[in-house]
């Protein structure tokens, strides 16, 4: 039983060794590729490819499975968006007709 239990941390760490060196690899060409000539950028190597990975994981993905470093602003714990009240359905109705009023009194109708 803890042979089998070795054997599977080994295969994870050998994943993701691959995954990080793949991942590394394709960053650092896609930037090569696009960045020198769109923007004028100098090219990378693969360390700071990875830097970029790490850096971009830190910023927009956290490293807790299924959070993000920023989230969703509004978005409850349960992935859904706060029920809206009948209150706040008349508000948003009113902004969008007086929107409406606006646009079609500068196109001149």
């Amino acid at each position: 039983m803890r042979g089998r239990r070795i054997l599977r941390v080994l295969k994870v760490v050998a994943i993701v060794i691959v995954a990080f060196t793949v991942f590394g690899f394709v960053v650092t060409h896609l930037w090569n590729f696009l960045m020198p000539g769109l923007f004028g950028l100098r090219t990378i190597t693969f360390w700071q490819a990875v830097g970029l990975m790490v850096l971009g994981r830190l910023l927009f993905g956290g490293f807790r499975p299924g959070r993000g470093g920023f989230g969703w602003r509004g978005v409850g714990s349960n992935g859904r968006l706060p029920a809206t009240t009948e209150d706040d359905q008349q508000k948003e109705e009113n902004g969008r007709t007086e929107f409406h009023a606006l646009i079609l009194r500068h196109s001149g109708e």
